[in-house]
């Protein structure tokens, strides 16, 4: 409060004693203040609030002072204030605030009469600078070695200031202040670059900056590395610098391939519509009559919905005209995702994933390796509905998918679903004790209505409605019968299931000795007439099942007291169950016809390539299925830990086998090949690493043919054989390896020796660390990983394959950092049977500060490719580069 009312009593009161101290201008040089002045020490704050001039420098009434509000100032080591309170001088880390103006310095000057500020920094022994000003304004922040500000006129003079616009920095030597956020320099550095000393930069003779909005530059120049590079010159420049978005032109690349000539590529115009979504149109052509053009747009309403849709078209051209080379292609792509925030509705959900090609896009167009790789798509709109306070939900959804090495595409236009959550029909809403054995009956249910076509992309739209695409409804009602436990340990639940398929056709079969009907549907031989009858055909059916199920521990602990296992439990999970179909090929259903073909009699599925499947099978089934689970642990001693006591030993469990399960059937009715196959999969951890298996056991055996015949394995084979033909198997694993972080493993282990993870950590890290006599050597440590996979198939023999088929793969990836900023990084396929790579890549970048330098090679294939990049970092200056690739293409860019 004191230094306040002494501020004030300079002002109040002229000292007409003392002389006025002169004014120091612009032009001058700064001089040590006079000794007319008052000095406070301690850093001592003060504030100026409508300061009066003395009466020499009265101004008119009606000039408004130019000091609004209050300023505020402080310093750390002291502040002089001249004797007629016109003056300021603050030492040591100086602060001046005044509205939204904030200007820190070693040494600022206040002068209230001229309306100036003037700030530098404070040199060192080394010349170098510390505590320069640093001007605030709003949003805006520069740093400087000297300033000149005028509150009034809010013009400045800067000297050697470094001011961020954007992505970008401008350094200048001398800068002048004009407007609130306008600027004008000259011989100032532009650049991207963030080192006090940029690595590059475009020299501008002159420049205009306004903040926020834009830079304008005359003739420019590049300088790297300080080189300059006079030619190519720049005339003129013009920088963007909004902090959003805004509409331009999109420059294109240029470049040469050999098929389709030189070009123009992803050159078109970008369209910053409003805050809710934008455009950008962009085309590609080339010199041998390929072009192309593409749309993108992203759109957003906040708190409701956001998404993107692109459509892409492209017409290339191979070749010249009139030769046997010569080939002619158009394609097309179409992408469009959709999402809905999730508090814009609870209750109705709309989404979109939209993913959706001709075949031969993606070899012909694609830029990048997973788009060339990818061989399947898929598509999804799906809305969804739910019933607030009841159990019903409703979606529908538009599907689908494709294949690109076959061209073969699925639609599913629309398909609707309707559910109904488990709901207990005897439940009491007020009850009260236990659950009664009939509440636990529930019943739910699901009807899916679907309208769908599989063919080849070029024979979709030529397809007919009524023959080509398949449609029906789909009701499934099971039944949750209550379950029940018997000895308390073993478990049975009950259940029937119902299911019926609504189609709008079926199927009358007639033969005609020596036809040959070109048409049939697949499976139907050329001498059967298909008539194909309208109207709505019911196809149901039911099943009966009983199931099964508890769970079996055995514990095996050694006897010697000073075994570091501590026991081995081993968990047996076996299921029975039996289930029951009728025959529904039976005259009374008229799923399946008989047809008298020749002297045999055969039946056909009326229902044949329904939607939903054909009709249920032939035959009464009455089958009982086993099924055994197996998991084996040990709980064995912490070695790791030695500083415990015998009484607080930590154990730790092992997964000896994750899973081990059988599985198979037998089926009571039918007549001949009762047991199917058996089932066996395995899964454990070794080491770390995850190893999968599995095989199928058949044990029937097969005739010349390969045709199961009722004659068992075991008895038919000796030793291994006896347990049955094995028609499938399988076995998969993966390892990684890294190099070890010396600090992060180092404190890991430290922790878990002492508990202590504070001073061990520091007491492993120093022990990580070089010795002093190896102060002048470089700790070449090089960070890297190593993964491969590893797969086995087999398949049994066959009239194809009579020794059956076998595949092996091998996956290998890596990364190495040979220093911290050279990576290199590799990623290969091997097909050991074919004895070939496959897509192999290898990767180097190097980390240039300011820039990227990148080399992308693929040495053999289709896409044996290469690719070396050195660009700028930022995305402002993406076109900023230098680049030499050969591609698939056989195209070089430059």
């Amino acid at each position: 409060m004191y230094k306040t009312i002494v501020t004030y009593l300079f002002v109040v009161f002229p000292f007409l004693l003392f002389g006025q101290e002169p004014v120091i201008s612009l032009s001058e040089e700064y001089e040590a203040p006079v000794d007319t002045s008052l000095v406070l020490n301690n850093d001592l704050d003060s504030t100026f609030t409508q300061i009066q001039p003395a009466d020499s420098m009265v101004v008119d009434s009606t000039d408004k002072t130019f000091i609004e509000e209050p300023i505020q100032y402080n310093a750390i080591d002291s502040m002089v204030v001249s004797i007629d309170g016109q003056k300021v001088y603050l030492y040591n880390e100086a602060k001046v605030t005044y509205q939204q103006i904030e200007l820190t310095a070693y040494y600022i000057e206040l002068n209230l009469e001229t309306k100036e500020i003037y700030a530098e920094g404070l040199a060192d022994s080394t010349g170098e600078l510390t505590q320069k000003p640093i001007f605030k304004q709003g949003s805006e922040e520069y740093e400087s070695e000297t300033m000149r500000y005028n509150f009034d006129s809010q013009k400045a003079f800067i000297t050697k200031v470094v001011s961020q616009q954007g992505e970008g920095y401008i350094h200048s030597d001398r800068t002048k202040k004009i407007g609130e956020e306008v600027f004008i320099t000259e011989h100032a550095k532009y650049t991207t670059c963030d080192a006090d000393h940029p690595h590059f930069y475009l020299e501008l003779t002159k420049a205009k900056v306004i903040s926020n909005k834009k830079i304008i530059t005359g003739p420019a120049y590049m300088v790297l590395e300080d080189f300059p590079i006079y030619f190519p010159i720049i005339p003129f420049g013009y920088f963007p610098n909004s902090p959003t978005y805004s509409s331009g032109i999109l420059i294109p690349k240029y470049g040469e391939e050999q098929n389709r000539g030189f070009f123009l590529r992803d050159g078109g115009y970008y369209w910053a519509a409003s805050e809710y979504f934008d455009l950008a149109v962009q085309g590609d052509i080339y010199s041998k009559g390929s072009w192309g053009t593409r749309i993108k747009t992203n759109y957003r309403k906040r708190y409701k919905f956001n998404g993107n849709f692109g459509f892409d078209y492209g017409a290339n051209k191979y070749g010249e005209k009139g030769l046997d080379t010569y080939s002619k292609s158009k394609q097309f792509k179409l992408m469009w995702s959709h999402s809905q925030d999730s508090k814009a509705n609870p209750n109705r959900t709309f989404s979109a994933s939209v993913n959706l090609s001709s075949s031969g896009y993606d070899k012909q167009n694609a830029y990048n390796t997973n788009d060339y790789l990818t061989t399947t798509k898929s598509s999804s709109i799906s809305y969804t509905r739910r019933f607030e306070n009841t159990p019903f939900n409703m979606s529908m959804n538009l599907r689908h998918s494709q294949n690109t090495k076959d061209s073969t595409m699925q639609l599913s236009l629309p398909e609707l679903t309707f559910s109904m959550a488990k709901v207990y029909p005897f439940r009491k809403k007020n009850r009260s004790g236990k659950i009664k054995f009939y509440e636990k009956f529930g019943i739910n249910y699901t009807g899916n209505l679907k309208n769908s076509i599989s063919a080849k992309e070029n024979e979709i739209l030529s397809s007919s409605f009524a023959t080509d695409w398949k449609n029906g409804i789909k009701h499934n009602l099971p039944v949750a019968f209550p379950s029940f436990n018997l000895f308390k340990y073993i478990n049975f639940s009950p259940g029937i299931s119902y299911n019926e398929k609504w189609y709008f056709k079926k199927y009358n079969y007639n033969y005609v000795e020596g036809a040959d009907f070109e048409n049939n549907p697949s499976g139907i031989p050329s001498d059967i007439w298909v008539d194909t009858i309208t109207g709505l055909n019911r196809v149901y059916d039911y099943a009966y099942s009983l199931s099964s199920s508890t769970n079996i521990y055995g514990m095996y602990i050694p006897r010697n007291p000073n075994s570091k296992i501590k026991g081995i439990r081993h968990k047996m999970t076996p299921s029975i169950g039996f289930s029951y179909r009728p025959d529904f090929g039976a005259d009374k259903f008229g799923y399946w016809q008989e047809v008298k073909r020749d002297s045999t009699i055969e039946y056909y599925d009326t229902n044949l390539g329904g939607v939903y499947g054909g009709s249920p099978g032939r035959g009464e089934s009455g089958a009982i299925s086993f099924a055994l689970s197996n998991n084996l642990e040990m709980k064995v001693l912490d070695t790791k830990d030695t500083t415990k006591t015998d009484t607080e030993q930590k154990y730790r469990k092992v997964k000896l086998i994750d899973n081990l399960s059988f599985s198979t059937s037998y089926n009571l009715i039918a007549d001949s090949l009762n047991l199917a196959p058996i089932s066996v999969r395995a899964r454990t951890t070794v080491a770390g690493v995850s190893i999968n298996m599995g095989t199928t056991l058949d044990p029937y055996m097969v005739d010349e043919n390969y045709r199961r015949i009722h004659k068992y394995a075991w008895n038919e084979r000796s030793g291994i054989g006896k347990l049955g033909r094995v028609t499938r198997a399988n076995l998969s694993f993966g390892m990684n390896f890294s190099s070890k972080d010396k600090k992060k493993g180092g404190g890991n282990k430290a922790a878990n020796a002492t508990g202590d993870p504070d001073s061990e950590t520091e007491q492993a890290v120093e022990e990580e660390e070089l010795l002093p006599i190896f102060d002048n050597y470089y700790d070449f440590s090089m960070p890297w990983d190593f993964g491969f996979d590893y797969s086995l198939s087999y398949s049994g023999a066959s009239k194809s394959y009579p020794n059956g088929k076998v595949t092996q793969t091998l996956g290998m990836r890596g990364n190495v950092s040979i220093t911290e900023k050279w990576k290199l990084s590799a990623n290969t396929n091997f097909d050991i049977e074919a004895m070939a790579f496959s897509f192999t890549t290898f990767n180097l970048t190097r980390n240039l500060h300011c820039w990227n330098m990148s080399f992308n090679f693929v040495p053999f294939g289709y896409r044996k490719s290469y690719s070396f990049t050195i660009s700028a970092s930022s995305s402002m200056l993406q076109d900023l580069k230098i680049q030499k690739q050969q591609s698939h293409y056989d195209s070089m860019n430059f």
